[in-house]
This record gives C-alpha cells, sequence and structure tokens, in this order.
C-alpha cells in the first residue's frame, strides 16, 4: 500500500508539473527522481517570479500615476483663478475700446456665435498697450485646458494600471496554488519550516551592518509574493533588500530591476556585506552577508535563507548609494 501511495504520488507530480509549465508532452510511465521533481518546482517558480517582480514594477508605476494624479489636481485650483483673473482683465480691455470707441461691434467679442479663437483672434486688433494682457489670456487659457487634458489622461492610465495589476494578481494566485499543490504532492507538505536565525550576526560598521542584520533577523520568515515584511507577513526577493535597506534609512524601489537601476555598479571583487547581488537577467535579487553567502526571499513555499552567492550564476551586483 505504501509503494501504491508514493507511486501516486509521484504521477500526481508529474502531471501537476505539465500544467504548471504548460508543456504538452505525456508524462513518462517512470516514476521521476526527486532531482527531476526539483527542477520542475524550481522551474515553474523562477517563472512565477518573473511574474511577481512585474507585479510589483507595475505597483510602482500605480503609484507614480496616483502621485501625478494628486499633482495635477491640484494644479487646476490655481490654474482656474487664474483664468478667471485672466478673463476679467480681458473684459476690462473690451469694454474700455467700447467706451472709447476704439473697436466696434464689441458685441461680436463678448456675446458673439463666433468659436473661442475666433474672438481672440479678434481681440489681436485692439491697441498695442493691451497685448502683454491678451497674450497672458491666451496662454492661461491654453494652460487650464492642457491641465484638464493631462489630468484626464492621467485618470485614464491609471484605471488601465489598476485593471492590469488585478489581473496579474489573479494569475499570481492561479499560479500559487498550483505550485503549492505540486510540492503537497512531491513532498507531502505546501511549504517548508522555516525557524529564526539564532546564529551569531557578523558585525559590520555604519548602514550596510543595519541592513546585513535585518536580512540575519529575516531568516525564517516565509516567501510571500509582493510583501516586504515585518516577518510574520513574509518576502518576496525584492521586498527583503528594500526592508533590509530601508531599516538603515535608505529608499529602493520594491522591484529587481528598478533596484539594479538605482545602485551603482560594482565587480564581484569589490563585494561588501550589504551589496545587492542580481540573477536571472534581473528577475531576482539576494542581498550579500560576506563569506560567500547571501541571504535571499527565493520562491513560494520557502522560508528566507543564507545561502551560496552562485546557487546559480550571478548576473550583476549593486552597491547602495
Amino acid at each position: 500500500m505504501s509503494h501504491a501511495r508514493t507511486r501516486l504520488r509521484a504521477l500526481v507530480v508529474a502531471f501537476l508539473a505539465v500544467a504548471i509549465t504548460g508543456s504538452g508532452a505525456t508524462a513518462a510511465h517512470a516514476a521521476p527522481s526527486t532531482s527531476d521533481i526539483n527542477k520542475k518546482i524550481e522551474a515553474a517558480s523562477n517563472q512565477l517570479e518573473d511574474v511577481v517582480e512585474s507585479y510589483n514594477k507595475m505597483k510602482i508605476s500605480l503609484a507614480k500615476t496616483k502621485s501625478d494624479e494628486k499633482n495635477l489636481a491640484a494644479s487646476l485650483g490655481p490654474a482656474r483663478e487664474a483664468l478667471k483673473s485672466a478673463s476679467a482683465q480681458v473684459q476690462t480691455i473690451a469694454s474700455s475700446a467700447y467706451m472709447t470707441g476704439t473697436v466696434g461691434t464689441v458685441n461680436v467679442l463678448l456675446e458673439g456665435p463666433d468659436s473661442l479663437m475666433d474672438r481672440m483672434s479678434f481681440l489681436d486688433q485692439l491697441s498695442r498697450s493691451r497685448q502683454r494682457d491678451i497674450a497672458t489670456f491666451t496662454e492661461t487659457t491654453q494652460t487650464y485646458a492642457q491641465r484638464q487634458a493631462a489630468l484626464k489622461s492621467t485618470q485614464d492610465k491609471q484605471a488601465a494600471e489598476l485593471k492590469e495589476l488585478t489581473a496579474r494578481k489573479s494569475k499570481i494566485e492561479a499560479d500559487l496554488k498550483k505550485l503549492y499543490a505540486m510540492r503537497r504532492a512531491a513532498f507531502g507538505s505546501e511549504t517548508e519550516s522555516g525557524s529564526r536565525y539564532t546564529g551569531r550576526i557578523p558585525t559590520i560598521p555604519g548602514s550596510a551592518g543595519t541592513a546585513v542584520k535585518y536580512a540575519f533577523n529575516a531568516i525564517g520568515a516565509m516567501y510571500h509574493y509582493g510583501s516586504d515584511g515585518p516577518y510574520n507577513s513574509g518576502y518576496d526577493c525584492s521586498g527583503l533588500t528594500s526592508a533590509a535597506w530601508s531599516s538603515a534609512g535608505k529608499s529602493l524601489p520594491h522591484n529587481a530591476a528598478a533596484q539594479y537601476s538605482a545602485t551603482a555598479r560594482i565587480s564581484r571583487a569589490d563585494l561588501k556585506p550589504g551589496d545587492l547581488v542580481f540573477y536571472r537577467s534581473l528577475g531576482h535579487v539576494g542581498l550579500y552577508v560576506g563569506g560567500g553567502q547571501i541571504i535571499d526571499a527565493s520562491r513560494a513555499g520557502v522560508p528566507v535563507k543564507k545561502r551560496s552567492i552562485d546557487v546559480m550564476p550571478p548576473y550583476g551586483y549593486g552597491r547602495v548609494r
């Protein structure tokens, strides 16, 4: 009976591996080895992490769009007041022209059926001494219209980003269910067990030391996509590195590729504790803690760990400025 359960478990793993990787290949009759199972889970995890980092990037974009919308909305008030002031000035010019007889048929200007541009063209015929006021009116009108259009565009962009973010979140959660099912079928549990680090934490001076200490204290926390802690909430890879450096007073974006852009390029020979190590074409990042080791949040179902810098080929290295 035990042998039958083992064989059934292996077949379920093979089926789930095909489902999550999208492969159309038929599962082999022979039970896959533990090594094969781990490779399939690793491949699926890497694909999922790519989606997670894309999700993190979209969150950054959405936050910026919301900020742009807020700034544009705030600027409309002063622009509206400037337009009212400029309009009043033009009315004064027109009334003065009517009273002095400088310009005829002023009602065409004030009440005529022509378009705004036609009436502004008519204003062009007024005396040169009034041209500065007229130019202010023209510029203010255009500025107000541009700000209104920009606000509408920003609001539309935000709605589109929110829709895409929701779709990516749904995909991540669906993929996680498949990945956890694969792990459960292979190992009998959805996640590895994790525990807090109780060993010696190296003493490193400065803000890098603060970041390294934070990373050691995050060991054992479970991977959780889109999260940057605290411990019980878990971390994803870029969430851990951004949280570690945030504890040292340095701000890093919650996205591996954005962190690469935000840090200074260094060589492997120049690595110091606190530097960032990037992998998989900027799909993953870990914090270097010295001795050829990194601390990273690697994948769903796995806790934060300290492991070799060469757990996979490094893509590049970055120093927080």
